[in-house]
């Protein structure tokens, strides 16, 4: 987690985004005040809005975020982490990650993740 203003936080989201290989794997977070604000860094993506071709795991990981920042769910937040995880390691990517792996769109990865989030919740319980 690393504390910055708003501009310099931008730029560094920017710069981490070319670390993993796409802005739409990164969850975002602006908290500490009475308000926390989640989502992911690549924001709305209106340019590919409705062709099924967004990555939707910067915006899981802003839920992963939430639950563990705002709520206190430590379990919740790792539950979901680890099925975005088991999803990437099955080698399904959306068009905007270039590692190997076959090229899912993104209603079949969000699907594949709350999947792996029922398995593991209920594996845990």
């Amino acid at each position: 987690m690393l504390l910055t203003e708003n501009m310099f936080g931008d730029i560094l989201s920017d710069q981490a985004g070319a670390v993993v290989g796409s802005l739409g794997m990164l969850g975002s977070a602006s908290i500490g005040g009475a308000v926390g604000l989640y989502e992911p860094v690549h924001g709305s993506a209106p340019d590919i809005a409705g062709q099924g071709v967004a990555n939707p795991l910067g915006a899981i990981l802003s839920a992963a975020m939430l639950l563990r920042y705002s709520f206190k769910l430590e379990t919740e937040a790792a539950c979901i982490e680890s099925a975005v995880a088991g999803v990437l390691a099955s080698g399904c990517r959306t068009r905007d990650w270039p590692s190997p792996g076959r090229v899912c769109n993104y209603v079949r990865d969000g699907a594949k993740v709350a999947e792996a989030v029922r398995e593991r919740s209920k594996a845990a319980a």
